[in-house]
């Protein structure tokens, strides 16, 4: 579809029939030489007089070329464009942070999987977690890992392949053998200094207490309440446990409730599957649509014949003359 961004201009159409309505002709003054008997030699000489400035005439060609020339400029002015047909894009509103606990706990090989085998729970993780990230196209995410420091895998962003790679390559011990829970909400706080989205969600996955952060989960969480940071916590380890290997249940429940996220606990696969599923409803994902019809500018074509027309125009006359004058 063609159209005119500016077709206010055509309104300049009639300019030239107002200017030569308007405004009187040209007229140059020149030297010359005063004769006091020029009316004799007019009378001898059997001739008219003219007026002393002279209006000159334009041939046909010469107006059509500067009529023409004229409309094409306006169109120009006008500047028609070729409008595409409507493109849609569909943006994340919303940005989500991947905290995996990846401390030496993890390796532990007492998570079950749905045909009743025991596997890694690292390894069960990264299974449930893979295809919720799968489902997340359009979002943008974050993966942090954390053990007994918190590092950033992937920042924000829309590549979910490169997301899902680094997480397949996340290996347990990587970060150390301790748990720096409070560490890992900070770093994702900041994480989420680059985001200007409003719906800002951590989801944040431990099998044990924290042992190893310089800041406790409970500040950091009400730090991220401030930022505007809804926490998911989910539990995988054994609370019956000790030490390291014990995950602290209600540390993680005070987190969430502080943030007005929500807390799970999934001892096995299903259960885990279950627990992205309910986040989801908890939190559905919510996208911005943004719509647009591309536009390619098409005033250099009525410029280009404008110039086309005057030089031929031109060049023809200049040639004619010529003509005229060698014979």
């Amino acid at each position: 579809m063609i159209s005119l961004a500016a077709p206010w201009a055509l309104l300049l159409l009639p300019l030239p029939l107002l200017v030569l309505w308007l405004v009187p002709p040209h007229r140059e003054r020149v030297p010359a030489l005063r004769f006091p008997f020029f009316r004799h030699i007019v009378d001898t000489a059997g001739s008219e007089p003219g007026p002393g400035a002279v209006v000159l005439s334009r041939t046909r060609l010469q107006m059509a070329a500067a009529l023409a020339a004229w409309i094409l400029c306006v169109l120009a002015l006008a500047q028609p464009e070729r409008v595409g047909e409507p493109v849609e894009i569909t943006k994340a509103a919303r940005d989500v942070v991947l905290a995996i606990d990846i401390s030496g706990s993890m390796d532990a090989r007492d998570f079950a999987a749905p045909d009743g085998t025991r596997k890694q729970r690292l390894e069960g993780v990264r299974d449930v977690v893979r295809a919720f990230v799968e489902g997340r196209e359009g979002d943008r995410m974050a993966l942090i890992v954390f053990g007994t420091r918190a590092y950033v895998q992937a920042p924000l962003t829309e590549d979910l392949g490169t997301i899902l790679e680094l997480l397949g390559r996340t290996e347990v011990g990587m970060a150390g053998p301790h748990t720096a829970l409070g560490d890992a909400i900070g770093l994702a706080i900041r994480t989420f200094e680059a985001s200007d989205i409003e719906q800002r969600l951590l989801i944040l996955l431990t099998d044990g207490n924290d042992t190893a952060s310089r800041m406790s989960p409970v500040n950091a969480a009400e730090i991220a309440r401030g930022a505007d940071v809804a926490i998911f916590t989910i539990g995988v380890g054994d609370p019956e446990a000790s030490g390291e290997d014990r995950v602290d249940l209600a540390t993680l429940r005070d987190v969430a409730a502080r943030t007005g996220g929500a807390f799970f606990f999934a001892d096995d696969e299903a259960g885990l599957r279950e627990v992205y599923a309910r986040i989801d409803a908890l939190a559905p994902r919510e996208v911005e649509t943004l719509s647009y019809r591309p536009r390619q500018s098409l005033a250099w074509i009525p410029l280009a014949l404008a110039a086309l027309i005057g030089t031929g125009a031109t060049g023809f006359l200049a040639l004619r003359d010529r003509r005229r004058t060698a014979a």
